[in-house]
């Protein structure tokens, strides 16, 4: 994302770009959401899969709240390396600790992604305590939203859209035109079960570093495609307004896609995998409470959700339209 959205909210162009394209945002997030529930423990299931319609159509909402709060930005990203050398393991874990040693206005300019997840599990873990049905769906995609943004290694660092390397773009061309284009061959099954977190700051630190362990790969691969393709095929320009804005082609786009696998695809799974850990860990803390009087458990819902867990385990959820991003996506063109 170009420096103005990530700094100050959504710019014209990436609105425009976003409404004809699925994004990591828009694709993967929702995505994302729906992959977590199916790796949930049976006392869960009721009320995530009752309640999955509002889960995952509001899993890009703190999205579409940078668009009005100032303070949204800097909790989808880190840019580890103005934090120091090595920050991402010599970073502490803790809010408290980091805000000492680097201060709060440091924090908030150049993100904190990792502490915003741990917060975000505390506020998730009292929800489940009350059994507040609003406030439980409400963090529970905040919380897998900002988890699957800290799976993104453009969100790790302060080259974040390729500006510093001369790869202007290549954060949409990672998060948004690679998965719209690749995501029917996706795997979306993984064999992971939600599993509980000793230690939450741990974990999404871990991610963290995984992922920004990827950012090399994903500058070296575009470098290497481009090499392959002329300024006029790597590129469409368009005209708006008379203004000219140059994007990624499509046969580009595929071309890195295919040099990448399966980096993305990785990504999207790990994003749920820990997704459903923190959703799970959060429901322990708060002493397991039954959630079968808010869950909208229905006769028909436990039908549906018995067929999706059954094509979810064969990854045939996409081929089935069972996807609710790209079943959506699907409906409205």
């Amino acid at each position: 994302m170009i420096n103005g959205f990530r700094k100050a909210g959504f710019l014209a162009l990436m609105l425009l770009l976003l409404n004809g394209l699925s994004s990591w945002g828009f694709l993967v997030h929702k995505a994302v959401q729906q992959l977590a529930i199916y790796q949930l423990p049976a006392p869960m299931v009721p009320f995530f899969y009752g309640h999955a319609d509002q889960l995952i159509y509001d899993a890009v909402r703190p999205d579409v709240r940078r668009n009005t709060d100032s303070t949204e930005a800097p909790k989808h990203f880190i840019d580890l390396e103005d934090f120091g050398m090595d920050a991402a393991h010599r970073m502490p874990m803790k809010w408290d600790a980091a805000v000492k040693q680097y201060g709060k206005d440091s924090l908030l300019k150049y993100g904190y992604v990792p502490y915003q997840v741990v917060f975000l599990q505390k506020k998730l873990t009292e929800a489940f305590r009350m059994k507040n049905k609003e406030s439980i769906l409400f963090y529970a995609a905040d919380i897998g939203h900002y988890i699957a943004d800290a799976h993104v290694p453009l969100h790790t660092t302060s080259n974040f859209d390729g500006q510093l390397t001369g790869q202007k773009g290549l954060h949409s061309l990672w998060e948004t035109m690679v998965p719209e284009i690749e995501i029917n061959s996706y795997q979306l099954h993984s064999s992971h079960q939600a599993q509980y977190l000793k230690d939450p700051a741990a974990a999404i630190w871990k991610a963290v570093r995984q992922a920004h362990s990827l950012l090399p790969d994903v500058l070296a691969k575009e470098k290497a495609v481009s090499a392959q393709f002329t300024e006029a095929e790597k590129y469409r320009v368009q005209v708006r307004k008379g203004k000219e804005y140059k994007n990624y082609s499509s046969a580009f786009a595929k071309a890195y896609g295919a040099a990448l696998k399966p980096t993305v695809n990785q990504q999207l799974l790990l994003s749920a995998d820990l997704t459903a850990d923190f959703w799970y860990t959060s429901w322990v803390d708060a002493g397991k409470p039954d959630l079968t009087p808010i869950a909208n458990w229905t006769d028909a819902k436990k039908a549906a959700y018995q067929q999706e867990y059954l094509l979810y385990q064969q990854n045939e959820l996409l081929k089935q339209n069972k996807l609710q991003a790209k079943k959506t996506e699907n409906e409205n063109r």
